[in-house]
């Protein structure tokens, strides 16, 4: 019977480094893999039809189209839960996005007149920023607007950040327990919970000083769950470790890059795990949305953006989709595999400046499946790893 498999090594992006070395040394090569697992069958070449694909570079930068092309039409049923601004009715998500809670406490920020509610729905100017971030994780793909990483994928969306996108510590950690299924006083009970919370929020205005003790208990709850918390680097150009939640320990820290380069808004440093493509402001990511510039509703179109914000969910994306294919995988099994199987940098690395680090590499999609596909049975001494 083939055992489960187990990625285990020091903690952090250079103990993660270290293990790859050993992975090398042990001569653990594509061609062996191959002969330890079951790779499936070669699928058919797999194509969207979507008017925006060819404005989604970030897909072909990830190897996302070549995932595609190797492995066919790639979708699971995997619930990945977005805090951020809210719930959206984009047509994009039509019959996988789930009303989750609205976690604003206070009803002069939240812009809808009340506290916490069991309605999530954004409002406010900024509420195009959740329903961005589900689509580049599950827009369907349905020859309509944008291409989805996971277009099976469930959303769950969780409200908060208030009208003007700021947040309060104790709603972000009270969301995101909810998000992952755990008891939150004075809430209802969340029957959707979620194995990927992706939270691309931005985080200066909290203490520079690390992570708060509150999300850090969070964060620790709700990775026990068996939940994997994806979140975005932030936009401020300095060290993320010493924000919240990009600085905790347990969380996935993901920076943006611009053609193969951190570009200047993006943070960086020892906490950042890997990168995604993020844009620059003259070139934001393309996406499709339903709302217009107040957050109102109207017809879909395209919407461009740059941030770490857009490159966060790239990588919730990709980590449903390895849930999909090893639903037994842990948080910290996730982790290690995008983080091993991410492109490395090339040259002088992702900034000339060396403090201003980027983690393994970009995200690599294809790479990640192709590693989730073969090591259906792991080699003996894969516990040490």
């Amino acid at each position: 019977m083939a055992r489960r498999l187990r990625l285990r090594g020091p903690s952090g992006p250079s103990g993660i480094l270290r293990s790859v070395k050993a992975i090398a040394t042990a001569a653990l090569t594509t061609a062996a893999l191959l002969m330890l697992g079951h790779p499936p069958a070669q699928a058919a070449p797999y194509w969207p039809n979507e008017p925006l694909l060819s404005q989604q570079t970030y897909l072909q930068d990830t190897g996302m189209t070549r995932a595609w092309q190797q492995q066919g039409r790639l979708a699971s049923p995997v619930t990945v839960a977005v805090l951020d601004t809210g719930y959206t009715r984009s047509p994009e998500l039509r019959g996988r996005i789930i009303n989750g809670y609205d976690f604003v406490s206070d009803p002069r920020r939240a812009g809808d007149g009340k506290g916490r509610d069991r309605s999530a729905l954004g409002v406010g100017q900024f509420a195009f920023h959740s329903e961005m971030i589900a689509g580049i994780i599950g827009a369907s793909h349905d020859g309509v607007g944008m291409a989805g990483i996971n277009p099976s994928a469930r959303i769950l969306a969780v409200r908060v950040a208030d009208q003007e996108g700021m947040i309060q510590v104790d709603d972000l950690a009270d969301g995101l327990r909810w998000a992952a299924g755990l008891p939150v006083e004075g809430t209802t009970r969340n029957f959707f919970p979620a194995r990927i919370i992706n939270v691309s929020l931005f985080a200066d205005w909290l203490p520079d000083t690390g992570c708060d003790p509150r999300i850090a208990a969070a964060v620790n709850d709700v990775t026990a769950a068996g939940a994997l918390v994806v979140v975005g680097a932030g936009n401020e150009d300095r060290d993320a470790g010493r924000l919240s939640p990009a600085g905790c320990e347990g969380v996935l820290t993901v920076t943006g890059t611009h053609r193969g380069q951190r570009p200047d808004y993006a943070n960086w440093g020892s906490a950042v795990a890997l990168a995604a493509p993020s844009g620059s402001p003259q070139q934001g990511l393309a996406a499709s949305t339903a709302l217009d510039a107040r957050g109102l509703p109207t017809l879909l179109h395209t919407h461009r953006q740059n941030g770490t914000s857009f490159a966060a969910p790239q990588v919730s994306g990709a980590a449903s989709l390895l849930l999909g294919l090893r639903p037994e995988l842990t948080p910290a099994e996730l982790r290690e595999i995008l983080v091993w199987t991410a492109t490395p940098w090339s040259g002088r690395g992702c900034d000339s400046d060396p403090r201003k680090s980027c983690g393994a590499g970009t995200l690599n999609i294809a790479a990640a499946l192709d590693w989730v596909n073969t090591l259906a049975s792991p080699p003996s001494n894969s516990a040490n790893y």
